[in-house]
């Protein structure tokens, strides 16, 4: 079957979470009886569709099942046409009202009219997917009318293949030294920016995140006054080209995020084998076992106790170390293809039987 696989503003969000888990569900389709296509316009692009449709023929491209992962205007277009043509629509529930809280200067004022726009968006598909059975909990309280199925993002291990041949190069562009605490991922305040960096000034260690961050007048003002004068043991690298280079320089990961959907970043710390320190949220029960694959958090000084005791146990860092790689290869790109064929299979029958590829 001929399958849309779309990412609104793909090109805009390579640096996201989101971006990462699509590559992973097409990587993991590659393997699978499913032809994917990534754009529902005849063509290829908009220009070229609205051409076509000028001439006489189609604005969109043909597939048997379309599977959208944003929530913006060309996704509300996709499910249109995927009503009108009897066509399966999934919708994946990446955004949520929780998680967009605390991402951008007035998101929190955004919440209430982006959670009436979700509901009324995610219950045009067949079916929803979402990352956890968190999320899958967060969205039935909208309501949202639809069928709802975790799938997770998963992690594609041999995209971090070599990240270990990284470190010393990584080490010494940005000047890191002894066990060095890192995170990975977009600065946004939900993240646990404040804390972490709260956390460097009463540990006598390097700080590093590795990830994106905004200054302009859209950034989070906590965010902006945090990387324009961070702690003096805290580097706030920007955008690097490779993320495996911050997975090798990395010793502790340190997740102090107060709303994630599946926690993506987190699982490729795990893939690399990072002695990983999380915040006790609900979401992290899922997947997630404190003493065991990570240790698990919720005041400041619990975070400060938990590194300083990996910090000086090499030992416990290789043992929790080889307990996440051993948790995030529950969540390689083969637990991906079986969860997505699943719930494609199931999306044709809430549809109403099989449709031509």
């Amino acid at each position: 079957m001929r399958v849309l696989n779309y990412l609104e503003f793909g090109d805009r969000l390579r640096r996201s979470g989101i971006a990462t888990a699509v590559d992973n569900q097409r990587r993991a389709l590659e393997d699978s009886d499913h032809v994917v296509v990534t754009s529902p316009w005849a063509g290829g692009s908009t220009v070229r569709a609205g051409i076509e449709r000028i001439g006489g023929g189609r604005a969109f491209a043909e597939y048997g099942l379309a599977h959208c992962n944003l929530v913006g205007p060309g996704t509300v277009a996709v499910a249109e046409h995927a009503r009108q043509g009897g066509i399966p629509l999934v919708l994946h529930a990446h955004v949520t009202r929780e998680d967009f809280a605390g991402s951008f200067r007035g998101s929190n004022a955004v919440g209430p009219a982006l959670e009436r726009y979700l509901r009324w968006l995610y219950s045009r598909a067949d079916l929803v997917l979402c990352p956890s059975a968190y999320t899958e909990a967060v969205l039935a309280s909208y309501p949202v009318e639809t069928p709802i199925r975790p799938v997770t993002n998963g992690v594609d291990t041999d995209a971090l293949a070599g990240h270990g041949e990284l470190r010393e190069r990584y080490r010494r562009r940005f000047d890191l030294e002894g066990p060095v605490v890192f995170a990975v991922g977009n600065v946004f305040e939900r993240k646990g920016v404040p804390t972490f960096c709260r956390l460097a000034t009463r540990i006598d260690h390097d700080f590093v995140w590795f990830g994106p961050y905004d200054t302009g007048p859209h950034a989070d003002p906590t965010v902006r006054r945090l990387v324009r004068s961070p702690p003096a043991n805290v580097t706030f690298t920007g955008w690097i080209e490779d993320v495996r280079g911050a997975y090798g320089a990395g010793d502790i990961f340190l997740a102090p995020t107060r709303v994630e959907n599946q926690g993506l970043a987190v699982l490729e710390a795990m893939a690399c084998g990072a002695a990983v320190v999380l915040r006790d949220i609900p979401v992290f029960e899922e997947f997630y076992t404190d003493g065991v694959d990570c240790l698990k958090c919720e005041t400041l000084p619990e975070f400060e106790a938990a590194v300083e005791r990996l910090a000086s146990d090499p030992d416990l860092r290789t043992r929790l170390g080889e307990n996440a790689k051993e948790t995030a290869r529950g969540h390689g790109l083969d637990r991906v293809r079986a969860e997505l064929c699943d719930a494609y299979a199931e999306a044709r029958r809430l549809a109403g039987g099989v449709t031509t590829d």
